[in-house]
C-alpha cells in the first residue's frame, strides 16, 4: 500500500473536475466535462473516458482503498460506460452521473479516514 498525499488528492480532484465539470452550458447551471464531450463520439469516446476512470481506479487500488469500495468504483465506471454507449440518452445521463467525481469522493473518504487515524508507527516506549 502506498501513502496518499494532499498533492495526490489535489491532482485527482483536478482530474475529476476536468472530466466531469470543466465547462458550464451557457445560460444554465449545468456543468459538463471532457467525459461528456468525448461521449458524443459513438463508442470510442465513452471507451476513452473509461480509460481515464481506470487510471483513477488503479490509483485507488495502489493506495489501499478497500476492495468493497473499489467494487463500487468499478460499478460506477461500468454504468457510465455502458449507458454512455446509448446515443443521446447516454450523453444526458453522463451530465448527471459524473462517475469520476463519485470515484474520487470514495478515494477522498478513504484518505480522510487514514489521515484521522491515531496510529503510532514503529517502536515506542510506554511512559507511565
Amino acid at each position: 500500500m502506498s501513502h496518499i498525499t494532499d498533492k495526490d488528492i489535489e491532482a485527482l480532484n483536478k482530474l475529476s473536475s476536468i472530466m466531469d465539470r470543466a465547462f458550464t452550458i451557457p445560460g444554465t447551471n449545468i456543468h459538463i466535462g471532457v467525459d461528456s464531450i468525448l461521449g458524443l463520439i459513438p463508442g470510442i469516446g465513452d471507451t476513452l473516458s473509461a480509460a481515464v476512470s481506470g487510471y483513477i481506479y488503479t490509483f485507488a487500488k495502489k493506495v489501499g482503498v478497500p476492495w468493497y469500495k473499489r467494487l463500487r468504483m468499478i460499478w460506477n465506471i461500468f454504468i457510465d460506460w455502458f449507458i454512455g454507449l446509448i446515443p443521446l440518452i447516454g450523453d444526458i445521463f453522463d451530465i448527471g452521473f459524473k462517475a469520476n467525481t463519485r470515484n474520487v469522493a470514495i478515494i477522498n473518504d478513504h484518505y480522510k479516514k487514514q489521515k484521522d487515524k491515531d496510529i503510532i508507527d514503529g517502536d515506542y516506549t510506554k511512559i507511565s
